[in-house]
């Protein structure tokens, strides 16, 4: 089946909300600690600049949020967070995701998509942003507190829109 993205509706939000609660929980990638209630859900997915939906069929398999990553004379740089369902990993929608976050960002006026904490262990995610073209700015040692306590390097990303 194939999957497009477009920008999220109401009816989205409770699946958006599980997904997005999902890759909270796994503690590996995000760094909020807290799921959001379905009440905080549609207030934080209603604040950002564009809120993207990857669908199958008639089912949310995944997400992004994008919005100015600073305020002021940087509110040209763009952030965004992305999220597929568990059940669904493997089948290129976190590519599709993120190709389609860069036309938004884009459209939205950012002139630059900029990723402040992306994991050292979450090497799939990695490798998809250098195929993209994204170029990793460094390394931060320890920025990043596991759920089993210990610390992984943080490469923040970027790139021209």
């Amino acid at each position: 089946m194939t999957i497009f993205v477009r920008a999220y509706q109401y009816g989205d939000i409770e699946a958006m909300q599980q997904i997005w609660n999902e890759v909270v929980h796994e503690g590996i990638a995000f760094p909020q600690k807290q799921p959001l209630s379905l009440d905080e859900a549609k207030t934080f997915f209603k604040e950002q600049t564009y809120t993207g939906v990857a669908v199958e069929g008639e089912t949310v398999v995944g997400l992004y949020i994008l919005h100015p990553n600073n305020i002021g004379r940087c509110q040209h740089i763009g952030n965004t967070s992305y999220a597929v369902s568990n059940q669904h990993r493997g089948k290129k929608i976190g590519e599709t995701l993120v190709k389609d976050s860069i036309i938004q960002a884009a459209a939205h006026h950012f002139r630059i998509l900029q990723f402040n904490a992306v994991v050292a262990t979450n090497h799939s995610a990695i490798h998809l942003y250098k195929k993209l073209g994204f170029t990793q700015l460094g390394t931060i040692p320890g920025g990043f507190r596991l759920p089993d306590g210990t610390y992984a390097d943080i490469h923040p990303f970027y790139i021209e829109v």
